[in-house]
């Protein structure tokens, strides 16, 4: 399996968006906690695929998409004591938090 984020309606992933709500002047801290907590621990959990961590304009949103073989694979993960320190983290930095799993059911270009 790729190991490059790839969007394709039907494609046998779990993807999970994660919505984190912040005040404007932590936005930067938690993208930076997001980005560490992907390459020193997610990243090595089997059934990872990909993460990519957005900060939104305004400043108030950082949203998490990421890509796991399974949904098994993204719930074994939950269980690790080191992804549940930096999630941890994570909710202590941001106001809210929403994850979610989804699957792509429509893609369009140009």
């Amino acid at each position: 399996m790729s190991d490059t984020t790839q969007i394709q309606a039907g494609r046998d992933v779990a993807t999970l968006i994660n919505v984190f709500t912040v005040a404007p002047e932590r936005q930067a801290q938690l993208v930076a906690l997001l980005t560490r907590a992907t390459e020193e621990t997610m990243r090595h959990r089997p059934g990872f695929i990909s993460a990519n961590i957005h900060a939104s304009a305004d400043g108030e949103r950082v949203v998490n998409y990421a890509q796991w073989e399974s949904e098994e694979h993204f719930r074994a993960m939950l269980a690790d004591p080191g992804a549940r320190e930096h999630m941890t983290e994570a909710a202590a930095l941001a106001e809210s938090f929403d994850p979610r799993m989804f699957s792509v059911e429509s893609v369009h270009h140009v």
